[in-house]
């Protein structure tokens, strides 16, 4: 693996107790019957997406940085195609959570426009490393 993957997998691997503490936090809120999550469908479900996204969007970026190394892309290319795949296990999270941050929030606000960030920010990191590899 390069250098710039390795770091860049080290930093993906920080993340994953911030990701294993909001699922203690989220199961907390279910424990304790705290107000604001379980009475609140779209806070819950935003939440929860929130959290299975982070997971699983960090082991993908994990798998992924092998493949990047392998790429017939410039190291402009790969460099960009790293931070694009690595910026949807943070956007889309953060879009999901800070979008119904209060209990009171029956609907998101304007934060989880974060969440198609990532996705585009996915997408195309997805699309550029498939086309380095074929």
């Amino acid at each position: 693996m390069s250098p710039a993957s390795l770091s860049t997998a080290g930093v993906l691997l920080i993340t994953v107790p911030t990701i294993a503490f909001g699922g203690v936090s989220l199961l907390a809120h279910i424990m304790r019957g705290i107000p604001g999550y379980l009475d609140n469908p779209v806070r819950r479900g935003l939440w929860r997406a929130g959290h299975a996204h982070a997971g699983i969007l960090v082991l993908f970026a994990l798998v992924a940085m092998v493949y990047v190394d392998q790429a017939d892309l410039s190291d402009g290319l790969k460099t960009l195609t790293r931070v694009l795949i690595v910026a949807a296990p943070i956007l889309m999270p953060i879009g999901f959570f800070l979008s119904v941050v209060r209990p009171s929030d029956t609907k998101p606000n304007r934060l989880i426009w974060l969440t198609v960030l990532g996705g585009v920010s996915l997408g195309t990191g997805t699309l550029l490393l498939g086309i380095g590899l074929v």
